[in-house]
């Protein structure tokens, strides 16, 4: 079990250096990593956002951004995967009931990865979200509707869904993944991160007990760092995709590319137009990092005084 932001950056690290020398070919072949998302989780990086009060890290967002972008630079797949597993771990934080916390976070430090289910294709927009949440019987509810883009849930224990109730406001039920009337189709065929099953999910009078239902739309009746947190992931993926990008490029030129024939050089790497070009490259790929830490030290800022002002911050950071 990770205890502290030392420990995840160093489990981080040391799982970046092992996921990289497969991942372009899983990634040519569309290999699904389930034996390194198995890996991962044993280490317990997916339980570092659980609060301390639960046994968990709680480890900050700087911390938690810089663990993306590691290993976003070895394997883009295996980052995005869990990218979703974190947003419904924070959905609880700011809105599970204690026993709701008590239940889930016990489930993340057993090691039980979350999914989603949240993104619908046809619709208005984002957020015309169609899948119902009808009151059942005995006060549970059934669940129906169809999911698209449905990252990591090929892979997960339990599925966090975005619906509407009753009411029309938005909730999340946290499903298990082996539950009657749930479907996951592995359909996903995307150009690039090919290996994250971001497949459909359909869902057919899923019975879902009060108790997994979380009122997500309360989140949204004040300051929130919701949106801030999912985005820093998904820059800090983009920064860690960049940064391996360039470092398999340089390695590329060092060991394969032939010089121009009229440089003068024996070597490739010797250019002295191609060492400009990679020093302004990697100008720009350290300044992009430098910007991802400026942000998370904004969501961490918020977090610890959060209002309006902090909290838009945070979101423009």
């Amino acid at each position: 079990m990770i205890r502290d932001d030392t420990e995840a950056l160093r489990t981080a690290a040391a799982l970046a250096e092992e996921f990289r020398p497969g991942a372009s070919g899983r990634d040519a072949r569309r290999e699904l990593p389930r034996a390194e998302l198995d890996r991962l989780t044993a280490t317990g990086l997916l339980a570092v956002t659980v609060p301390a009060a639960h046994g968990g890290a709680d480890v900050s967002a700087a911390t938690l951004a810089e663990v993306f972008r590691l290993l976003a630079s070895a394997d883009a797949s295996l980052a995005q995967i869990p990218q979703s597993h974190f947003a419904y771990v924070n959905v609880l934080r700011q809105q599970g009931s204690p026993e709701q916390q008590a239940f889930f976070f016990a489930e993340v430090l057993a090691g039980r990865r979350f999914g989603n289910a949240q993104s619908e294709a046809g619709t208005k927009h984002l957020q015309d979200i169609r899948t119902r949440l009808v009151r059942g019987e005995g006060g549970s509810y059934l669940l129906t509707g169809v999911k698209h883009y449905s990252t990591g849930a090929l892979f997960a224990d339990w599925i966090p869904v975005l619906a509407r109730a009753g009411d029309d406001l938005l909730h999340v039920a946290y499903v298990p993944a082996d539950a009657p009337g749930l479907t996951v189709t592995d359909d996903w065929d995307g150009m690039g991160q090919r290996t994250t099953a971001s497949g459909t999910v359909e869902l057919a009078d899923v019975a879902v007990p009060a108790a997994h239902v979380v009122p997500h739309h309360l989140t949204f009746t004040g300051p929130q760092l919701h949106g801030a947190l999912a985005q820093l992931l998904h820059t800090a993926i983009d920064a860690g995709i960049a940064a391996g990008a360039l470092a398999e490029a340089a390695e590329f030129v060092r060991t394969r590319s032939r010089p121009w024939f009229e440089s003068g050089y024996d070597t490739a790497a010797e250019d002295p137009l191609l060492i400009q070009r990679f020093g302004e490259l990697d100008l720009r790929r350290r300044a992009a990092d430098a910007l991802l830490a400026t942000a998370a030290r904004a969501v961490d800022a918020a977090r610890a005084d959060l209002d309006d002002d902090s909290a838009a911050e945070a979101s423009v950071a």
